[in-house]
């Protein structure tokens, strides 16, 4: 990436000094979260302590060994792996495994740690919750169900778009096993998702229902935009990264192609400073930010652009574009303080419907965050 052609983007040394800053901090809260996590998202500034039981515990132990694999440090690789046998109880004994996060969940920690270190547990573990997300595969309808008891009936039949980004762990699992059930089952389900989350005009449904029996399409709803019609800006942030990450497994062109789409709508419907509003509908200040959606399309569209050539014209674009968001992000919405557990972004959303964490960090945005800063200085082998 030519990054000192571009006036506007901070120099390498830059993103050096704020992933310095990133790991200093994340290292003060080794002790206090130890085996435990944060929660999803803080209260008050601060992030609860949490067992292993959210969708979101990965996101730290992936911080850790994204700050092992920047610093060299071995207390983050000591403390990422002190945190694996949590992981390896939720797979073995079921315990709040009715979700598709089993893919966020084990890729940010077993398979990263299999891939890193070698770690014949952890690549254990994260087959057993590929096996897991399987049973939540509904043939008929080609696709994993998002949340809740396969019987349940306000969830049967329900994807959403944040599971592209879950896929990955079932590739990796069809390349460890040699298997094809496990990526066959991903791109069924990614086929769906731009079959029915993709809408004509290159936005998102949050969440789309399917009939479990026959497969016929039902409706689009969301969760936690705006509006069933809206676009909610994290969702439209996993698309952005999904996407490209399915192609990195599948080399299938049609992904990139619809990974554009999506970040072409993304981009034209920022605020001046880059860092985009909680649902792509707002246009005044007025509105909160999503500092995590930002992280999460920065990632996505460094992704994207590793996979064109480099005299491609969305090449340069993309990587414009992460660092600008990237800058404003630095800029605006890092938390400079050290208070035990801050996070390192401000200014995230979690659930606006519901008032929870509004203005506040989010664990996920953290990760990326740091995932995007990794990206920008090394060539990174990522743990999707």
């Amino acid at each position: 990436m030519n990054r000192q052609a571009d006036p506007i983007t901070r120099s390498m040394e830059t993103y050096q000094k704020e992933i310095a800053f990133a790991a200093a901090k994340i290292k003060t809260f080794i002790p206090h979260f130890a085996e435990n996590f944060p929660g999803p998202s803080s209260v008050g500034g601060i992030y609860p302590i949490r067992p292993n039981e959210d969708w979101t515990s990965s996101f730290w132990t992936g911080m850790l060994w994204l700050c092992w694999e920047a610093t060299g440090d071995d207390d983050f690789r000591r403390a990422a792996e002190a945190q694996l046998p949590s992981f390896y109880r939720r797979a073995y004994e079921r315990l709040h495994t009715d979700t598709h996060d089993l893919g966020f969940l084990y890729t940010l920690s077993c398979v990263a740690a299999w891939k890193l270190t070698g770690n014949q547990e952890a690549r254990n573990a994260a087959l057993a919750a590929a096996d897991l997300l399987m049973e939540r595969f509904l043939p008929a309808a080609g696709i994993i169900q998002a949340w809740g008891n396969l019987n349940d009936p306000a969830n049967r039949g329900r994807m959403i778009v944040d599971c592209t980004m879950n896929l990955p762990l079932l590739h990796w699992a069809s390349d460890e096993t040699g298997k094809p059930t496990y990526r066959d089952a991903a791109i069924s389900h990614m086929d769906r998702t731009l079959e029915h989350i993709f809408r004509d005009d290159h936005t998102t449904f949050h969440t789309f229902f399917m009939n479990p029996e026959t497969g016929a399409p039902l409706h689009g709803t969301t969760a936690q935009g705006y509006a069933d019609d809206s676009c909610w800006a994290r969702g439209q942030a996993w698309a952005m990264y999904g996407l490209p990450l399915g192609y990195r497994h599948t080399h299938n062109p049609n992904l990139l192609h619809r990974a554009a789409e999506a970040s072409g709508y993304f981009l034209e419907h920022l605020p001046a400073d880059g860092v985009c509003f909680w649902d792509l509908i707002f246009t005044s200040d007025n509105e909160k930010r999503d500092s995590s959606a930002a992280a999460i399309a920065v990632c996505g569209l460094l992704e994207h652009a590793s996979h064109l050539p480099p005299a491609h014209p969305r090449h340069r674009l993309y990587e414009d574009a992460a660092m600008r968001m990237m800058n404003a992000l630095i800029g605006g919405y890092v938390n400079r303080t050290r208070e035990e557990s801050s996070g390192l972004l401000t200014e995230a959303v979690y659930d606006m419907p519901k008032n929870v964490g509004v203005g506040e960090s989010c664990i996920w945005g953290d990760y990326f965050y740091l995932e995007a800063l990794v990206r920008m200085v090394r060539d990174w082998r990522p743990y999707w």
